[in-house]
């Protein structure tokens, strides 16, 4: 079988249109990454564009330095795929590359494509053991981290309760290491006083949903993780979580913190509890 063959088309003009994908990425109200404007989910470098590009979102533009898009399409599975999207891809020099996305960027490799449609609630309860559900978590780089790290320990599944940022933005899919685009999340019904109600959905399925604070009259963390299933729930960085997802939850955990000490990183927390359910799974 002859191998697919990809020719990139080489860009000088900043101005050029064919480049409007990647235009002003850092810009609040511009950026093609928001999802009231173009949408797109934008991956930069050689170790998240190939992730993007396996995803489940089809990729419509990827551009980049001559060497580095040389580099990705060396792989024959990621050339195949592109083809089957019918991708652009363009070289580009440096300068050219910083005019157009409003820094420098010494990756040297972004790639776009058009969102896809949020997977089921259903689907992913059905599917899991042991979920991740974040509420009020506004901080991109938090989700980031919180989705490298349940993937790095085997959680089927992240849900979002209200108030979370957007997991596509691009700093999100940067500092998740491209794993936002592999781990299967959906979001949950309702506003912030009533999206708890969406915990009956866990419980139905068998669902033990455990609650992370810091309240010295927490079970120890450990003790919470015995289950065939459970859900682990963050809240937000400083108030944590709502009274609301507290009393939905089946049981509240602490992680044994130095005197001194009064939390951890959201991220951080979600690390060490995941730790501690994967212990219980191995």
């Amino acid at each position: 079988m002859s191998r697919t063959t990809v020719t990139p088309i080489h860009i000088t003009d900043p101005a050029d249109p064919r480049l409007d994908d990647i235009r002003d990425l850092n810009h609040s109200d511009r950026r093609p990454d928001l999802p009231g404007g173009k949408g797109l989910v934008i991956s930069e470098g050689l170790l998240v564009t190939p992730r993007l590009i396996e995803s489940r979102f089809p990729v419509g533009t990827v551009v980049g330095f001559p060497d580095k898009v040389k580099a990705l399409l060396d792989d024959e599975r990621v050339s195949e795929l592109l083809a089957a999207d019918d991708a652009a891809i363009y070289t580009v020099d440096r300068d050219t590359l910083k005019e157009v996305a409003g820094f420098d960027m010494h990756r040297g490799l972004v790639a776009c494509a058009a969102r896809a449609p949020e997977l089921p609630v259903a689907d992913i309860i059905a599917q899991s053991r042991t979920l991740m559900v974040l509420e009020g978590v506004g901080d991109h780089e938090n989700i980031g981290a919180i989705f490298r790290n349940a993937a790095g320990m085997h959680v089927d599944g992240v849900l979002f309760g209200a108030a979370c940022a957007d997991p596509l933005f691009r700093r999100s899919v940067r500092v998740s290491m491209g794993q936002v685009l592999r781990l299967p999340f959906a979001t949950l019904p309702g506003t912030t006083t009533t999206w708890q109600r969406s915990f009956d959905m866990l419980h139905d399925a068998g669902f033990h949903t455990v609650a992370m604070t810091p309240a010295d009259d927490a079970s120890e963390l450990w003790e919470a993780m015995d289950h065939d299933k459970v859900a682990i729930v963050v809240g937000a960085e400083g108030p944590g979580l709502t009274r609301h997802a507290m009393r939905a939850c089946s049981q509240r955990a602490k992680i044994p913190m130095a005197p001194g000490t009064d939390s951890l990183n959201v991220a951080t927390a979600a690390a060490i509890a995941c730790y501690e359910r994967l212990r219980f799974c191995s």
